[in-house]
């Protein structure tokens, strides 16, 4: 264990929050709290909204919902507006919403870039009009924990008041570490917040004291360790390149899928091609046992596919590709699950494991 109030350690505490701000392209500040993407929530909850106040949740899928559950046990009245089935929210409907509260008792919007359960991905730029054409003064809050480090993402250009991130997916390291990063807005909200609590609070998290209390107590030395190395690795790579990346490599999953495709097997959940994550893909099976499928995927061949989320657990599987990845990782992947398909008798359209090679042909 190394010294935790000076040496090595406090140098590389630095030079993680120094370089957080990068990876969500904004010169907001950035909060570190030690626990998962829900604690980073809870965060963004504590130090911008008082008790009573009203937000509204836009769903794509699951976790924006339970961004807002959290809202609500925290004292905070929530209203939700859903998205079609498979589809990102309408920036028409939000427009439409928040013309309709002339009091402005909506403080904020909670919402997804891109859902972990449905691959659903809004369109923020699109979503920051509609606020604006509503003339509305809501804080636009935005959890990035499935796009951060795998899609373009430009929280001050777009207009983003707090981004949520978290250690794990797009930013490779394990789970442990949540991150909120707070603009101008969303600073001034925290001077009224009534919900701010001692250890989420972020008073002493931005004054110019000891490394500990940039984390509410002793520092969270592994991961530090290991975000230093995986900003590094970003950098080194250039953050447009690892976005160029990954929308390659989720074009190839995309493919594969898509030639899967058949009556009663394989489908697509998200409808429309766009707004397909490039970090993760939602499959479902339709009348093909997912369960059976992802029994044989991991203990017959060692690959693990993601289990359906929410009402869709029984009838899909979900393939992430996100982090430190490339074609031969996504590739065996593919193939692995095809046999799998195959030793079931499941309904082919066609080889999607020829069409990710295809897919991959365009890019070398």
């Amino acid at each position: 264990m190394p010294n935790i109030y000076a040496g090595e350690l406090v140098d590389v505490s630095a030079e993680v929050l120094a370089e957080l701000p990068s990876i969500a392209r904004t010169s907001g500040h950035a909060f570190c709290t030690i626990g998962n993407g829900h604690s980073a929530w809870q965060m963004a909850i504590c130090n911008t909204l008082s008790r009573g106040e009203k937000v509204l949740v836009l769903d794509c899928g699951r976790f924006a919902a339970i961004w807002g559950y959290l809202a609500e046990a925290s004292g905070v009245e929530v209203e939700v507006l859903d998205s079609e089935a498979g589809r990102g929210v309408d920036p028409a409907a939000v427009t439409e919403r928040l013309s309709a509260d002339a009091q402005h008792k909506i403080k904020a919007i909670l919402m997804v870039h891109a859902d972990t359960a449905s691959s659903a991905v809004n369109d923020l730029p699109a979503i920051r009009r509609a606020i604006d054409d509503a003339g509305h003064p809501t804080l636009l809050m935005v959890d990035c924990i499935a796009s951060l480090g795998c899609m373009p993402y430009e929280m001050d250009e777009w207009g983003i008041d707090l981004t949520v991130g978290a250690s794990q997916k797009g930013l490779m390291v394990p789970p442990g570490l949540g991150f909120v990063w707070a603009g101008q807005r969303a600073v001034d909200a925290y001077e009224t917040a009534g919900l701010r609590v001692g250890y989420f609070d972020w008073t002493a998290r931005m004054a110019d004291g000891p490394v500990y209390s940039k984390y509410g107590g002793t520092p969270p030395v592994s991961h530090l360790f290991g975000m230093q190395e995986s900003l590094r690795m970003i950098a080194e790579e250039g953050i447009e390149n690892v976005w160029s990346r990954h929308a390659v490599l989720a074009g190839t999953v995309h493919a594969a899928v898509a030639t899967w495709s058949a009556p009663g097997g394989i489908d697509f959940y998200v409808t429309e091609p766009s707004e397909r994550a490039h970090s993760v893909t939602t499959v479902l099976t339709n009348n093909i046992d997912a369960d059976e499928l992802r029994h044989r995927c991991e203990h017959g061949a060692g690959v693990v596919l993601g289990v359906g989320i929410g009402d869709r657990a029984s009838h899909s599987f979900r393939i992430g590709h996100m982090g430190h990845t490339n074609p031969p990782v996504v590739l065996g992947a593919l193939a692995t699950i095809e046999a799998a398909l195959k030793s079931m008798d499941a309904p082919l359209g066609g080889s999607g494991v020829a069409s990710a090679a295809e897919a991959i042909a365009q890019h070398l």
